[in-house]
């Protein structure tokens, strides 16, 4: 709070303060000033992901609703033309056709798609969190780690990223449980696009279709409750709501039931149907993961689980420097510990 009111910036990009804080409430329930400490973290942590992001895009879409809605939609639409001359060009060419031989999006050409975008996406979030470790471990005050305890501690990533363990430690579990129903379904959806597209898209297994119907279904649930939370606003943490939160979620959920229309309209015998809300929903799909998972609100996914990894090597540097001193730090040091 300090740096924040001295306006130390340089300061403020060394700390995981932010993201330790996992907007349970309590501290903003319990303030006898009413500060919101609560809110004063989720405001930090849009901050620093607009820091940890070396093309500007996420400042720029933080700044106002117009200028993130304007970017997802400029990338929508930007997908639906594409994908639409994919189809008549090289793809079956014939609406009429979703599936096998002549498929107007065949599964190959989407699979293919799916990993070149992961590629990029990964390339972007990839070079923030760099950037997110270079503030932290090798920024300002920063003390060398060695590499057995990087690695050895690299299970925290996907132990946070899995359990929301902080979330779950909350005096309200209702964080947690929305979480982790949204986390877990759009998880399980896209491991099965990434992976099992062809058994998705043509046929019908059973065990693919049964996992991405329970899916589904975990993220409607858990996107119409956190809706639902913004708009009652009977819980702390959802009284205050950035634009952010109102597009983010909205447009997820957007994908997630365009994606089920287009199922029902496939298995239906409706393909012409199926096709075009099929190209809408691609559009919502890549709309989504350009702009909302390296720059916007979705970062914090990644973000969480490796500020709990940092976090740890943070403790490792700091042991290894009292075992250096045989015990003895200098004052100021223990002081700033």
């Amino acid at each position: 709070m300090r740096y924040l009111q001295m306006g130390a910036s340089s300061r403020l990009r060394t700390t995981l303060s932010p993201w330790m804080c996992y907007y349970c409430g309590d501290c903003s329930e319990q303030c006898p000033r009413g500060a919101e400490p609560g809110e004063t973290m989720m405001s930090l942590r849009r901050w620093l992901t607009s820091q940890y992001d070396i093309t500007g895009i996420s400042a720029w879409m933080y700044r106002s609703w117009q200028n993130e809605l304007f970017l997802m939609l400029l990338v929508a639409l930007l997908t639906g033309i594409g994908m639409v001359a994919y189809g008549f060009k090289f793809g079956g060419g014939d609406l009429s056709v979703y599936e096998g031989e002549g498929a107007f999006l065949p599964h190959h050409f989407i699979h293919l798609f799916d990993w070149a975008m992961g590629g990029v996406i990964f390339t972007l979030l990839g070079i923030n969190i760099l950037r997110m470790w270079y503030f932290l471990m090798r920024g300002e005050n920063a003390r060398p780690v060695s590499i057995g305890a990087y690695i050895s501690n690299a299970f925290l990533m996907p132990y946070h990223f899995l359990t929301q363990k902080r979330f779950s430690e909350c005096s309200n579990k209702q964080p947690w449980k929305m979480h982790m129903l949204i986390v877990f379904g759009y998880t399980a959806m896209l491991v099965l696009i990434v992976f099992f597209l062809e058994y998705m898209q043509e046929g019908y297994n059973l065990a693919a279709h049964l996992f991405g119907y329970l899916a589904s279904i975990g993220l409607v649930v858990g996107l119409v409750w956190a809706l639902r939370g913004r708009m009652n606003k009977t819980v702390t943490f959802q009284k205050k709501s950035h634009h952010t939160d109102w597009i983010f979620t909205g447009w997820l959920l957007y994908v997630v039931l365009s994606g089920i229309t287009q199922h029902i309209l496939h298995r239906a015998g409706l393909p012409m149907a199926a096709n075009i809300v099929y190209v809408a929903h691609l559009m919502g799909v890549v709309s989504f993961e350009l702009t909302q998972v390296p720059f916007g609100k979705w970062s914090h996914l990644a973000y969480r689980p490796i500020a709990m990894y940092f976090a740890q090597m943070q403790k490792e540097a700091w042991k290894a420097g009292v075992a250096s001193y045989n015990g003895q730090l200098p004052a100021r040091t223990v002081a700033a510990d």
